[in-house]
């Protein structure tokens, strides 16, 4: 399993070896599949497949076809397309939010070019839709019915909420699809090739959805509690480029007049440092912290909800373990 592979609990040695013997050969396979004939596109395309990642989503396919059979051949394909998919999006993500960095590593668009990135994600994004058409008419229409979602949050993200949205709705709403979709997509993948029942499977769609949340909204904590590059890039990123996450948004939404200064500030982008440090320095210590944190563990729940409708199996603990990781990054 690649080392940057997220920890989880296992209480089961069983589970263990054969979760891990899974993720081994979902990273063999997505290390194959970005490989061409043409030395530079494969170097462009392994570029962040070599930087690591946590294989979140590749996780929660193996695990969630552990309530079924794990051994079923369609499963690491389709976890390896829901990883593909998700690296093909970070390729985008860099170019728009003009990222120097990914995963410490420098972003493809600044080691190449905006249009070498994009170009590399719709290159991943094809290799995807060559994985999917060896698994079927199913797999095809989650996989599209996903990605439609994914275009759907990032076009909402970047215009914004509209006149008469809560803001704080608007963003909660817009990582549902951006991030819970995919995740949810992973566990729905996992469940149906392991020939998981349906009621089954529409409780771990809804866990993957729920965990998808609650684990961006523990990123924006990160950014701002950390004081190491935790999340793979330098704390307070979001916070100097006046990106408005979890913590700031509650920030703004605060009638404190003690907290006016904290408004004032996290209400633009701060390019300067001691301006920066002093941001950081009071949404660290405000209210808004607190009900960032607050907002993340009613999702951590949500997510723990779901699963009791699951038997009571290692692999079910296991999730529970993994919804308990979310909240401990966090701090």
């Amino acid at each position: 399993m690649t080392p940057a592979a997220i920890a989880v609990g296992f209480d089961d040695p069983v589970l263990e070896r054969s979760v891990r013997g899974g993720l081994d050969a979902v990273e063999a396979a997505l290390r194959e599949s970005v490989l061409t004939g043409d030395d530079f596109v494969s170097d462009v395309s392994r570029h962040l497949v070599d930087a690591g990642g946590k294989r979140f989503r590749p996780m929660v396919s193996v695990l969630a076809a552990h309530f079924g059979d794990p051994t079923r051949p369609e499963i690491v394909p389709a976890a390896v397309v829901c990883e593909i998919t998700h690296l093909a999006t970070l390729y985008h993500d860099d170019v728009m939010d003009e990222a120097l960095v990914r995963r410490g590593a420098p972003s493809a668009n600044a080691r190449w070019t905006n249009t070498v990135a994009i170009l590399t994600g719709d290159f991943l994004f094809s290799r995807a839709s060559n994985i999917l058409s060896d698994l079927g008419p199913f797999a095809v229409r989650l996989q599209a019915r996903t990605f439609e979602r994914l275009v759907i949050g990032q076009i909402r993200e970047t215009v914004g909420a509209r006149a008469g949205v809560d803001p704080l709705d608007h963003y909660l709403s817009v990582l549902a699809d951006k991030t819970g979709s995919l995740i949810a997509a992973a566990a729905e993948f996992g469940a149906h090739f392991a020939g998981v029942d349906d009621e089954q499977i529409a409780s771990l769609r809804l866990f993957g959805e729920q965990i998808g949340v609650a684990f961006q909204l523990s990123d924006d904590i990160i950014d701002v509690a950390s004081e190491s590059a935790e999340s793979g890039k330098t704390p307070g990123t979001d916070l100097r480029e006046g990106i408005a996450t979890l913590p700031s948004l509650y920030a703004l939404r605060s009638t404190d007049p003690a907290s006016a200064r904290l408004r004032e500030l996290v209400s633009r982008p701060l390019p300067d440092d001691a301006e920066h440090g002093e941001a950081l320095r009071l949404l660290r210590e405000s209210a808004g912290m607190a009900e960032a944190r607050a907002t993340l563990q009613e999702h951590v729940d949500a997510a723990r909800t779901t699963l009791t409708a699951l038997p009571d199996v290692p692999a079910r603990r296991a999730l529970e373990a993994l919804t308990e990781l979310v909240i401990d990054r966090t701090g």
